[in-house]
């Protein structure tokens, strides 16, 4: 790779996680980002068309995950991958080697420096068919039983402040906004800024206590006291506080099923 750009793909289903993605390479000059897809489909046809140096891939994407994705690519063009993700349960330590990395979802620029660096070293070295036989491995396991723990729904969150570092447990946030890059979680009066996307909340937050209510809006079941119907034809939750957010037509029922069940 000595004197030539890397060629890099991205495959996210998350707009908002390829723009992240984008942004951190355009500071990498040695790197050419030359592929973006959001589904899994669309990534084997373009990999097969022209293979990248490098793919960053998200594990977890609807229709195909990223590990079904890679079985429908032959491996003698798989490029090397850092595989991107916000769920923890899968055995990332398995693939914290020099041949593959992964990000965990939020990730910082020094971690992402660190899998860059780690990527280049080893494209240098030409060492893919190391690569190719740990990806053979874990695509063979996938799918097994104990290739992959159990869901572990996010009990606290770590917040920081200009003042302090703490940590906010789930149970007190009271609902929860997206603001572009971020969310902000509102609790008590207060608001902390915390550095995830809204689908990622949403897959780390226990289902039975938090709901989508809104493609920007995430509620704490409990804090949930009723639902209206304001004209013309718009639907509130108000929360015990008073608060009143926005609910998308498409989650109404959703939403009422779960107020009536509880």
């Amino acid at each position: 790779m000595t004197g030539s750009k890397i060629k890099a793909m991205i495959v996210d289903d998350e707009p908002i996680a390829r723009r992240n993605l984008r942004a951190l390479l355009g500071g990498y000059p040695e790197v050419e980002l030359v592929g973006e897809c959001g589904s899994a489909a669309e990534a084997v046809r373009m990999i097969r068309a022209g293979p990248p140096d490098l793919l960053f891939l998200d594990v977890q994407m609807p229709g195909m995950n990223g590990f079904e994705m890679l079985k429908q690519i032959d491996l003698g063009i798989i490029p090397a991958v850092i595989f991107v993700t916000a769920y923890d349960q899968y055995a990332l330590k398995a693939f914290d080697v020099q041949a593959l990395d992964y990000l965990l979802k939020p990730f910082d620029d020094e971690r992402f420096a660190q899998a860059i660096g780690r990527a280049r070293m080893q494209l240098e070295q030409r060492a893919t068919a190391g690569l190719k036989e740990r990806l053979r491995a874990l695509l063979e396991g996938e799918g097994k039983p104990e290739s992959v723990q159990p869901l572990k729904y996010e009990e606290k969150f770590l917040i920081k402040s200009a003042s302090r570092v703490f940590f906010l447990r789930a149970e007190e946030i009271d609902w929860i906004e997206a603001a572009d890059y971020y969310v902000c979680l509102h609790t008590g009066g207060q608001t902390h800024v915390l550095r995830r996307t809204m689908a990622e909340m949403e897959a780390r937050l226990d289902p039975d206590r938090f709901c989508r209510i809104h493609r920007s809006t995430i509620v704490n079941i409990s804090r949930v006291r009723e639902v209206q119907t304001h004209p013309p034809g718009e639907y509130v939750v108000v929360l015990s506080d008073k608060t009143e957010l926005r609910l998308s037509r498409s989650r109404k029922e959703q939403i009422e099923r779960i107020l009536t069940g509880r």
